[in-house]
């Protein structure tokens, strides 16, 4: 009997519409870093995006964007003032949108989630708006979601292969074509269709519940996380710590 059977013909998580969610930012540290764009794609099975579901921002930071992170996206200060929204305004309406996909019982796919998710929730702290309710109470955070976390699978499923681990370099792992980089939706729709690649590929992965999966990957976070601190303290970095907290870490600034 295969697990669709078992599970009375139901598709699996990878066979319905996935909600890609994706943050190009002031900068790489998830607690400090602003919103510069946001993106939140309904994905269908098809490869198609939903473009009546489907939403993009361009946010104000209101505060200087670094050279080197216009570099990575593409969006200036300038550009930013002149035809962004002011993020006090943007992020209640991406959390507003996350939250009903959460209702809906969708997946949100998240390429790093415990980047962006964290962004998401100091931001929304920094910005006087409550815990949002998507997000839980507790480690291991977003109780109520299920997070497909393409990258932390990735690490889990094959664990010694060499090479970056980066969204394009995974994407053409998994053969799939070019798309538009460092773009929110670009990033959002590619970390969707390697999420399906990668459950197509490891039946293990494809065929779990979206509630164990998103546990496994809780436990997976931690064990690379361990893995990744152990290698660098034997390589001479006595004092290297790495936070394998998935998919929000704990600690928020304000």
């Amino acid at each position: 009997m295969t697990a669709r059977q078992e599970r009375g013909g139901v598709p699996r998580w990878h066979e319905g519409v996935l909600v890609g969610f994706d943050l190009e930012t002031t900068g790489v540290d998830p607690l400090e870093a602003r919103i510069v764009t946001a993106a939140i794609a309904f994905h269908g099975p098809d490869g198609a995006v939903d473009p009546a579901r489907s939403r993009t921002w361009l946010v104000d930071p209101g505060v200087p964007i670094p050279a080197a992170a216009a570099e990575v996206h593409g969006i200036t200060t300038e550009y930013a003032r002149e035809h962004g929204v002011p993020a006090a305004a943007a992020i209640p309406e991406i959390i507003q949108v996350l939250t009903a996909v959460v209702a809906a019982g969708l997946p949100i796919v998240v390429f790093n989630a415990s980047y962006d998710l964290t962004l998401l929730m100091a931001a929304a702290r920094r910005h006087g708006l409550d815990r949002p309710a998507v997000i839980g109470t507790a480690a291991p955070g977003w109780p109520q979601a299920a997070v497909i976390d393409p990258l932390v699978i990735d690490r889990a499923v094959d664990r010694y292969r060499r090479g970056k681990r980066t969204l394009a370099a995974m994407a053409a792992h998994y053969g799939i074509g070019d798309f538009d980089a460092h773009s929110a939706q670009g990033d959002a729709v590619a970390a969707c269709l390697v999420a399906r690649r990668i459950a197509a590929k490891y039946p293990a992965v494809g065929d779990a519940t979206l509630e164990v999966l998103h546990h496994q990957q809780v436990g997976w976070s931690i064990a690379w996380a361990d893995n990744f601190q152990e290698y660098l303290r034997s390589s001479g970095r006595t004092d290297a710590v790495i936070d394998g907290t998935w998919p929000v870490r704990l600690a928020t600034s304000v």
